[in-house]
C-alpha cells in the first residue's frame, strides 16, 4: 500500500515532484554507500587477520629469541665466545635464528613507524609492543656487549665456530 501511495500523484500539479525524488536518490546513494562500506570492512577484516597471523608469530619468535640472546651475549662476555654449537648444531642455529628474528622485529616496527608515524601495534595482551621494547633493549645490549667484546679481545666471533671457539 506504500507503494501505491509513492505511485499515486500528488496533490500539487507536479508529476514528478521533488522530494520523492530525491528522497529516492538519497536512498540510493545510502546504500551504495553502505555496500561500500560493507566491502572496505571486509577487506579490512581479511588484512587484520593476516596482520594478527604476523603478531602472533612476531610475539612467539620474540618471546623465545630475547631470552636467546640473553643468553648468548652473557656467554660471549663471560667466555669470549657465543654459545656453543650444540648438538647437530642446533643451539647455535636457535642462536643465529634468534639474531635474525629480533633484527626483523627491529625492521618490522621501523617500517611500521615510517608508515604510520607509530611503532608496531601492542597486539594481543601488550605482547607485540613488549617484544618490540625487548628487541631494541636487545640490539642496543648487543651493540655494547659487541663492543666490550671488540675492546677487550680484540674480535668478534664470526657466526661459525672458529679456531678461536670451542677449536
Amino acid at each position: 500500500m506504500r507503494n501505491m501511495l509513492l505511485l499515486s500523484p500528488p496533490a500539487t500539479t507536479s508529476l514528478f515532484p521533488t522530494r520523492h525524488r530525491s528522497f529516492n536518490v538519497a536512498n540510493a546513494q545510502t546504500r551504495f554507500h553502505q555496500r561500500l562500506l560493507k566491502v572496505r570492512s571486509m577487506a579490512e577484516e581479511s588484512r587484520e587477520e593476516g596482520n594478527k597471523a604476523l603478531e602472533i608469530a612476531g610475539i612467539g619468535g620474540g618471546l623465545i629469541a630475547t631470552p636467546v640472546i640473553a643468553w648468548s651475549l652473557y656467554t660471549l662476555k663471560t667466555t669470549g665466545c657465543g654459545l656453543p654449537p650444540g648438538p647437530g648444531g642446533s643451539l647455535g642455529a636457535v642462536e643465529g635464528v634468534s639474531y635474525l628474528i629480533v633484527v626483523g622485529i627491529i625492521g618490522w616496527s621501523l617500517y611500521t613507524k615510517a608508515k604510520t608515524g607509530s611503532g608496531l601495534p601492542n597486539g594481543p595482551f601488550g605482547l607485540l609492543g613488549a617484544v618490540e621494547g625487548l628487541s631494541y633493549l636487545s640490539l642496543l645490549a648487543i651493540l655494547v656487549v659487541f663492543g666490550l667484546q671488540f675492546l677487550d679481545k680484540g674480535y668478534i666471533p664470526g657466526p661459525v665456530p672458529g679456531d678461536q671457539c670451542f677449536g
